[in-house]
């Protein structure tokens, strides 16, 4: 891949964990979530995700600016038009992780970023028009195999989310990994001829 073709179109972190009070606060309005899945396909000027939102300038220069003050976005290159400096904003990692939380109020706030909760929604439509792709698998495993596995579905969601941008529709990908409280079988007993 050549650097014209690096999805996005600058260099940003592979991931920073997020734990401040302000960053967990800003990762919760829904807008400002959608302004930075914008910004991993490439940089943007305010005006630009202003148009992809359909939202008024101020409004988005507003939630951009609370996203700069909170660390998760920074200018990655300006451009002089006329007598004004554009600036392009990009994404400070690919990858915002949630850390751990120990205050309640925290916890609340994360509790509102639940991308299983908001990729049901967005899914609704596709699942309506019978063009909603998922699968649920349920296993019991131990805890090194659910750390290993999921560090592979994280590489697989960087792969997606690098694959050049073309096309007219925007698909989501999302994958969760939980403990549940789904029953499990009791441990076979050995037969006396084991």
């Amino acid at each position: 891949m050549s650097v014209n073709d690096q999805v996005p179109d600058y260099d940003l972190d592979e991931m920073v964990v997020v734990t401040a009070p302000e960053q967990l606060r800003a990762l919760a309005d829904p807008l400002r979530g959608t302004l930075l899945e914008l910004l991993l396909e490439r940089a943007a000027t305010v005006s630009e995700m202003a148009q992809a939102v359909d939202r008024p300038k101020s409004s988005v220069a507003y939630h951009v600016n609370l996203l700069v003050n909170a660390g998760l976005l920074r200018v990655v290159r300006t451009r002089r038009v006329r007598a004004i400096e554009e600036r392009y904003y990009g994404r400070v990692a690919r990858t915002l992780y949630i850390g751990v939380l120990n205050r309640p109020e925290d916890k609340q706030v994360v509790a509102a970023i639940n991308g299983l909760s908001e990729a049901a929604a967005e899914s609704a439509a596709a699942h309506a028009a019978d063009e909603l792709r998922c699968t649920l698998v349920h296993a019991r495993i131990p805890v090194e195999e659910v750390r290993n596995f999921w560090a592979e579905v994280q590489e697989l969601a960087r792969r997606f989310a690098q694959i050049p941008r073309s096309g007219d529709q925007v698909y989501g990908f999302v994958a969760g990994l939980y403990p549940t409280n789904v029953p499990t079988l009791p441990d076979a007993e050995r037969s006396p001829t084991d």
